[in-house]
This record gives C-alpha cells, structure tokens and sequence, in this order.
C-alpha cells in the first residue's frame, strides 16, 4: 500500500507541476522576485538606521560621562580648596567610576561604528544588486513579450492557434455546406432536366409533350448552326490527278455517244 500511495503521491505532484508550469508567467515571476528582493533591502536598511540610532544614543551618553567627568574634577579642586581632602576624595572616586563606564562606551560605540560602516557597505553592495536585476528583469520581460508575440503572429499565420484554428474549421464547415448545396442543387437541374422532376417556377399547362418538342427545336437549331458553319469553310482544291481522271472519263463518254448503236 505505500508503494501505492508513493506513485499516487508522486503523479499528483507532477499533474500539479504541470499545471503551474502551463498558468505561470515569467514576468510575474521577475516582479515577485524583484519584490522580494526590495523588501531584503528595505530591512537591511532598518538595520543600519538602527545601528545608528544606537551609536547616536552612545554618544550622548558618552558626551553625559564627559560632562559628568568634567564636573567631579572641578568638585574636587574646589574641595581641597577649602581644606575638605574627604570630599576631593569622594569627587575623585566617583570620577574614576565616570572614566570606567565612558571606557566601556566607547568600545560598546567602536563595535557599532565598525557594523554600522559594515551594514552600510552590504546595503550599497545590495543596491547595486537589486538595480542590476531590475534592468536585467526588464530587459528578460521586453524579451519573452516580444517572444509571445512572435509566437502568436505565427500560429495565427500558419492556423495552428486556438483562435485560428476555430476559425480555420468554421470555413471547413461553411465550405462543406456549401459544396453539398452546390452538389444538391446540381442534382436537381439534372432531375429537372431530365423530366423526373417539374420546374414549378414555369408556366402551368407544361407536360412532357411540351418538353420533347422543345428538345426538337433545340436539335432542329443545332443542325442549321452546324450546316451554316460548314458552308463557311474554305473549299479544298482537288489533286491534278482526280482532274485527270474525271477528263478521261468524259471523254470516253462523249465518244459512246458517237458511236453508232
């Protein structure tokens, strides 16, 4: 049975392969992937505009621990100033605390720079990229229009089209029709001719009679056309010979006559 379901399993994905291979269209496919490709770009870019918000945020606190740093080295000059070496003590120590964090913030804010400059390269580099494709999925879309096009122009020249083929069988169709209506109406002059069938567009009163004297007068025409057109030939002149002979034989009968009984 899994032999079975395998088969079954594997005929129902090539059917569906088939399928999607004859409804998908190239173009789309080149939209969609340049689509993809966009939004690859558009994080990439939220990526590097939050690595810059969070070297940003490092740098104000950094200028803070500055600041900060700053205000505890006065605190304790004004200290000692006034003889109090606990507070220039206490002043000191905490600048000390102030110089640790500022140290840490500033490798923490190296490592940003160092992504930061990183991602921006990747989202240059990918840029160029996604632009390349966009040119390339153009040119490839103008290609396979132009190549549908083409396609079409020559299934519709040579009729193998769907459209064309529709309409090549529809003229077989009306041509057929027409022969057998040509074929039909010839049999029936033939019918009519002959006399099996009657003319009913001709005068009432029509018999067969009628008929055989028509035939007459039509053999009695083609006769005197055929006697005319032989009394327009040339006449042939007769062989020396034959004159020769029809000579002699009037001659013999002219002397028969003289020739006494």
């Amino acid at each position: 049975m899994s032999s079975i379901a395998r088969r079954i399993a594997d005929l129902f994905r090539v059917k569906a392969n088939k399928a999607l291979d004859h409804a998908e269209d190239p173009r789309e496919v080149l939209d969609y992937s340049y689509a993809r490709q966009q939004e690859l770009l558009l994080r990439v870019r939220r990526g590097v505009a939050d690595v810059a918000t969070s070297r940003k945020r490092l740098e104000l606190q950094m200028a803070a621990l500055e600041q900060s740093s700053g205000k505890l080295q006065g605190q304790a000059q004004q200290a000692l100033a006034v003889g109090r070496e606990d507070l220039a003590r206490e002043a000191l120590g905490r600048r000390t605390a102030v110089a640790a964090q500022l140290t840490d913030l500033q490798g923490q804010h190296a490592a940003l720079q160092a992504q930061e400059e990183k991602l921006t390269l990747g989202e240059q580099r990918l840029q160029a990229k996604v632009d390349a494709f966009r040119t390339h999925k153009e040119t490839l879309k103008a290609t396979y229009t132009a190549a549908e096009a083409q396609t079409r122009i020559s299934e519709a020249v040579t009729g193998i089209g769907e459209e064309m083929g529709d309409v090549g069988m529809a003229i077989q169709r009306a041509q057929d029709k027409t022969e057998q209506l040509q074929a039909r109406a010839g049999a029936l002059d033939e019918l009519i001719a002959s006399g099996a069938l009657e003319d009913a567009t001709l005068p009432a009163g029509r018999d067969d009679l009628q008929a055989e004297l028509d035939k007459a007068s039509g053999a009695g025409d083609v006769e005197l056309e055929l006697a005319r057109m032989k009394a327009e030939l040339p006449a042939t002149p007769e062989a020396p010979l034959a004159l020769e002979d029809r000579a002699s034989s009037d001659a013999d009968r002219e002397t028969d006559k003289e020739t006494p009984s």
